[in-house]
Formats: structure tokens, sequence, C-alpha cells
């Protein structure tokens, strides 16, 4: 898949950030989400990953998330995930990591 089937919107309200996901997060896109939030996390102490217009993730989105929720621990600062889609929520169960993520409010939850 080409670079593109990823967008992101960023928008940063004192210490907090938050990012939504567009498209896929899949193998040749996934560095772009990292960098992004990688420099986010020099100033905002909470980044919020708003997916509800992620329409797919495969094992290596699933490992960008675990990278950063790692990097993000390590420097102090929290990510947390909302409007899951059922196939992000699923591979999340799957892999025993929907309980390491944060997920915020009713809508982190969001079924189909």
């Amino acid at each position: 898949m080409p670079a593109s089937t990823l967008s992101l919107q960023i928008s940063v309200d004192g210490d907090s950030a938050h990012v939504k996901c567009i498209g896929y997060l899949v193998a040749g896109v996934t560095d772009l989400l990292s960098s992004e939030v990688k420099q986010l996390l020099r100033q905002s102490k909470r980044i919020v990953l708003d997916l509800t217009d992620l329409r797919k993730m495969d094992s290596m989105g699933l490992g960008t998330l675990v990278r950063l929720y790692v990097t993000a621990k390590r420097e102090g600062s929290q990510i947390e995930l909302i409007n899951l889609s059922r196939q992000v929520r699923e591979l999340l169960g799957i892999t025993n990591l929907l309980s390491v993520f944060e997920i915020c409010g009713e809508q982190g939850m969001r079924l189909p």
C-alpha cells in the first residue's frame, strides 16, 4: 500500500494532544504515526489517538502502538485510545493488549 493510506489530523491543547488517524495503520505507513507521536511526546503528557476513521490495522500497526505506549510510559506520559472499531478492539483483545491501553469513555468501545 502506498504511504498515502494513512493521514493524521493533530491538535494540541496545553499538555494534551489529539491525533485522529484516518485510513490504514499497516506495514509501510506506521513510521508516520510513530514519528509524529514521538514529536508530540516532547510537549504533551497525554496523547489521545482517535481511531474513529481507522479502517484497518495489522500487526505492524499494533507493534507501533505498543512501541509508542512504552516510549510514553518511559517519558512519564500516557497514550489513550478512543473510538475503537470492532477489528481494532478484537486485535487488541486477542493479543491481551486491550487492558494495557487507556480507553477513554464510552466512545472507546464503539460497536459496529
